[in-house]
């Protein structure tokens, strides 16, 4: 059995939910009458983690207060606190000596709102052997315009009247082999896309996994507002472990 962790990205100031997260992290938003960050830690217990870091920065002492050492989630939390804004790959880079005792590291970020399957994914990821695996999620994007195809001297060559697109976006959820983070500049900022095309730089596999998921990157207030939305009427998709 592989020796798993989990790092949480929680240090952002969740500009684009304001007014909400003026005074509240956007972790600790509440869908329905849970944070999602205590959604994302009961999945993660679910899936067989037992630790977990969580790297904060901004409202950091409301998180700690909230979470505690994690003992009542059933895991161990521990914090790391960005003394500045080190992007998403960044604040990994700090923990590198920590993290090279695991086989795996889960690193996402705090505010999604899934159905993922994690341990399916960790064995696809194991199973690739690559050293780092982006998690995905289809979307389907409606165009409201006629597009237009020309050749290099303007002619017409195709006219697709509102064509539908379809796009494989990061869930802000990956997995890697700890040897990947030798790439992370340490206390230097460093966001994860930029990890994942200096690993293809290097020669080195990025594999992608595509589960079949419900997925929600609570960004903005209207994505809020649907996380809430799916959240009560999905519940026990999203929390298989809550007593009737």
């Amino acid at each position: 059995m592989p020796s798993k962790h989990a790092v949480i990205l929680a240090g952002g100031k969740g500009t684009r939910l304001k007014p909400y997260t003026t005074f509240v992290p956007k972790p600790l938003m509440p869908i329905g009458d849970v944070p999602i960050i205590e959604v994302i830690l009961r999945q993660l217990r679910m899936a067989g983690f037992q630790s977990v870091t969580l790297a904060v920065g901004h409202m950091a002492q409301l998180m700690q207060a909230f979470l505690g050492d994690g003992s009542r989630f059933g895991l161990a939390i521990e914090y790391s606190v960005e003394e500045e804004v080190l992007g998403t790959a960044g604040p990994i880079g700090l923990l590198r000596e920590k993290l090279a005792k695991f086989d795996v590291v889960l690193a996402m970020n705090g505010d999604v709102l899934t159905t993922m399957d994690y341990g399916a994914a960790i064995a696809h990821h194991l199973a690739s052997k690559a050293d780092a695996t982006i998690c995905l999620n289809r979307r389907t994007v409606a165009i409201d315009f006629g597009v237009i195809e020309t050749d290099p001297q303007g002619f017409l060559v195709g006219y697709k009247e509102k064509p539908m697109l379809n796009y494989d976006v990061s869930m802000g959820i990956n997995i890697f082999s700890p040897r990947a983070f030798d790439l992370i500049p340490k206390g230097s900022f460093y966001n994860i896309p930029d990890l994942m095309m200096d690993l293809r730089k290097d020669n080195r596999p990025v594999a992608t996994y595509r589960g079949d998921c419900y997925w929600l990157d609570i960004g903005r207030v209207d994505d809020y507002s649907t996380a809430c939305e799916i959240f009560e009427s999905r519940r026990k998709e999203f929390l298989p472990d809550e007593r009737a």
